[in-house]
């Protein structure tokens, strides 16, 4: 009974919790935090920011010293010369030999500091990129959010047109049986309700596809789960209108991030130029390196004392004599040392400076300065045309936020003649002064009228966004 009741109340916690994640609506707030933490194209750009990180180290790593080792080992098999006698013998020898190196730039044309320079500001650049592309993908997901309010409450006038027809109908049938109208009225009703089923329709689905697209700025696969709250305020609290198309540009040039990215590649550029440029001067550069080797051949076949002198070694080697079964054991003439004695007896060391001056690399210098320079130019007409642009992109935001503005206050007038009107238009209907046909004609409006007024009413939101956007305002506040 006890497991029954465990197993019971397992299920109610884990239903309960799963209703909960299904009913939740996202506010605006919760929508672009959640995007900026998850948009696939923002974790790009964080990606580009790790590599100008990696290409600083790569920058620094240029003033450090550059420690190299090497080592071989052969085989000389045949006619070679003995490493004891000097002799040519056929044998097999082997040499080792080892050793390590050490260079550092001394001078390199400033090529070092400058492309250390660049990769700092290449690190600047990255974070204004990540910062712009979080900016865009927050003004996509208000958009998206705000297409999903204006389509919900679209749904609730296409339902609210059909559910009154659908009780028109109703007593438009037993005004047909009182012999009150005529059946052609309740045909037409019956075609409008029809019509009306097919908006809600169509309005539901524009609500799905809107659902989905906001989803899928937020990376979330449940998308047919997903909602937003419906309540939400979005209104011109900043009075931004109020303010002077110049004004919001001279202060757009101050803030905007896009104008930032087109300075930092211009000051890229022009380090890039000062790099190609240093080629052309000498470098000095300091070295330092170790060696050592060692040889051995197959003919020694051990050492032992020198007997005539106690305090060194020999080598021996095999001799066969042909007069002789047994082969005999001969000294080597002269010093045979092991062979880490003898790592210890040929190490060498240099050490020094060493200048390069160019003076003739098939234009490689000179047209690696033109190159730069042409990116130069490049950048900087890239920076005069954002400044151009943001400069067009502010005064259209302003007159389509002011259009949008005149949109909606005169979608609300025409919605308060349509709603006169149809007022009328169903008292005339109610006493018989009207046919279906023109009534259904004046709901029709009325239902337009509405949807036009929801429609101007999110088109100016966004427009005002927008505007605020340039002026430095967030899309939300954190």
């Amino acid at each position: 009974m006890k497991k029954k009741s465990c197993i019971s109340f397992v299920f109610i916690v884990l239903f309960g919790l799963s209703a909960q994640a299904q009913s939740k609506k996202w506010t605006l707030e919760e929508c672009v935090n959640y995007a900026v933490q998850n948009n696939i194209s923002i974790k790009q750009t964080e990606l580009d920011s790790k590599t100008a990180m990696i290409d600083k180290k790569g920058a620094i790593g240029n003033f450090l010293p550059s420690v190299n080792a090497n080592a071989s080992h052969s085989w000389n098999i045949g006619l070679n010369q003995d490493i004891t006698t000097g002799l040519l013998r056929n044998q097999t020898s082997q040499f080792t030999s080892a050793g390590a190196s050490v260079g550092i730039d001394i001078y390199k044309g400033l090529q070092n500091q400058n492309t250390l320079r660049r990769a700092n500001l290449s690190i600047v650049a990255a974070k204004y990129q990540l910062l712009k592309m979080k900016e865009d993908v927050a003004l996509n997901v208000a958009n998206a959010f705000l297409q999903i309010l204006f389509n919900k409450e679209n749904l609730k006038v296409q339902q609210e047109q059909k559910a009154f027809n659908e009780k028109q109908y109703s007593r438009s049938e037993e005004l047909v049986k009182a012999g009150s109208i005529p059946r052609g009225d309740l045909l037409d009703i019956k075609a409008t309700v029809a019509s009306n089923n097919q908006s809600v329709i169509a309005a539901d689905n524009a609500l799905l596809i809107s659902k989905l697209s906001l989803a899928q700025l937020l990376q979330l696969k449940d998308f047919e789960n997903f909602d937003v709250i419906d309540n939400t305020s979005i209104k011109d609290e900043n009075n931004i209108l109020a303010q002077t198309p110049t004004a919001i540009y001279d202060k757009a040039k101050e803030i905007r991030t896009e104008l930032k990215i087109a300075q930092t590649n211009l000051e890229i550029a022009e380090k890039n130029v000062a790099i190609a440029k240093g080629g052309f001067q000498p470098t000095l550069q300091a070295f330092y390196n170790f060696n050592t080797r060692a040889g051995y051949s197959d003919r020694i076949i051990g050492y032992g004392p020198n007997t005539n002198n106690p305090t060194s070694i020999i080598g021996y080697v095999q001799e066969t004599n042909q007069n002789v079964l047994q082969p005999t054991y001969t000294p080597i003439l002269g010093k045979a040392l092991p062979v880490f004695d003898q790592f210890n007896d040929n190490k060498g060391q240099s050490f020094g400076a060493q200048l390069s001056i160019p003076i003739f690399n098939g234009f490689s210098a000179r047209n690696n300065v033109e190159r730069s320079k042409v990116s130069l130019e490049r950048s900087k007409i890239a920076l005069e045309q954002q400044d151009l642009d943001l400069q067009r992109n502010v005064y259209t935001a302003f007159t389509d936020a002011k259009g949008a503005l005149n949109a909606h206050e005169s979608s609300i007038v025409a919605l308060e003649s349509r709603q006169e009107s149809y007022n009328y238009a169903k008292e005339k209907y109610a006493v018989g002064l009207m046919n279906s046909f023109d009534f259904n004609q004046s709901q029709t409006l009325l239902s337009n009228a509405q949807s036009e007024v929801i429609r101007t009413k999110y088109d100016y939101i966004f427009k005002i966004k927008i505007l605020e956007f340039y002026f430095g305002i967030p899309i939300i506040k954190n």
